[in-house]
């Protein structure tokens, strides 16, 4: 059984106010809803059993949307509303997503945000390996938009993110760094659920990299792969929307 967690729980506040108007970021396009964020990793999750998307701002909308217009995936498309979308971080929507993927007896979970765009190549490559995937991408790592990992000088991987988008800072001394692809495939179903089971419910309202980052840690550098995103966009803004049409 593989799993496709999306989480769209967000409230795109920059998205929104570069387009001038309130949005929901993985649903925006500019002809038609087969260009949407949503509908472009649906169409190229095509061997997922099921589709669990969380959302949260304007889930309503959300669900009458995907609904009317993503009939084509319907019979995979599990709903999960995030309550509490603007007063906890990204870790409770993917609390949410991993709570149904474990319901549903996946044994492979692939977990992407909503928010992206990368070659489809590459990401085959992620849905298809047999290992667990940790992705990058090739962009600069920028404060204001980068969520960046590193492994410290025992080889362990750690993220750093900066929610008010102003600083990134690492102190101690690393082997490398790269900019996060922000999409993971967690192939060791027993290891994910016992992390998930010990994240306590104070860490699940931090952000989701508090559960990705234990997971791989716990598995063992060995146990998984490190995959490149190539064409990646992070649609923080209209302009980083318009950027994917030149794939």
């Amino acid at each position: 059984m593989k799993v496709l967690i999306i989480t769209v729980a967000g409230m795109s506040t920059r998205f929104s106010r570069s387009v001038g108007k309130p949005v929901i970021k993985c649903l925006y396009h500019n002809k038609s809803l087969k260009d949407s964020l949503l509908y472009i990793l649906l169409e190229r999750s095509r061997e997922f059993d099921y589709f669990i998307i969380v959302g949260g701002y304007r889930y309503k909308e959300l669900c009458e949307t995907i609904r009317a217009s993503f009939k084509k995936f319907s019979d995979r498309i599990l709903l999960i509303e995030n309550p509490y979308y603007s007063t906890y971080g990204s870790g409770y929507s993917l609390y949410l997503g991993l709570q149904k993927a474990f319901e549903t007896g996946a044994d492979e979970i692939v977990f992407a945000e909503g928010d992206l765009y990368f070659n489809e190549d590459d990401y085959q490559r992620v849905c298809s390996a047999d290992k667990s995937v940790v992705t990058v991408n090739r962009n600069p790592i920028l404060a204001d938009k980068s969520v960046a990992l590193y492994f410290d000088i025992d080889g362990e991987i750690r993220y750093i993110y900066d929610t008010g988008h102003n600083e990134l800072l690492i102190k101690e001394p690393f082997f490398a760094i790269y900019n996060s692809g922000q999409v993971w495939k967690f192939s060791d179903k027993e290891i994910a659920k016992k992390v998930f089971s010990k994240i306590d419910k104070e860490e699940w309202k931090g952000t989701n990299l508090i559960f990705v980052e234990k997971y791989f840690r716990t598995i063992g550098r060995d146990k998984y792969e490190l995959i490149t995103l190539g064409n990646w966009v992070n649609c923080n803004t209209l302009d980083d929307f318009n950027q994917i049409q030149e794939y």
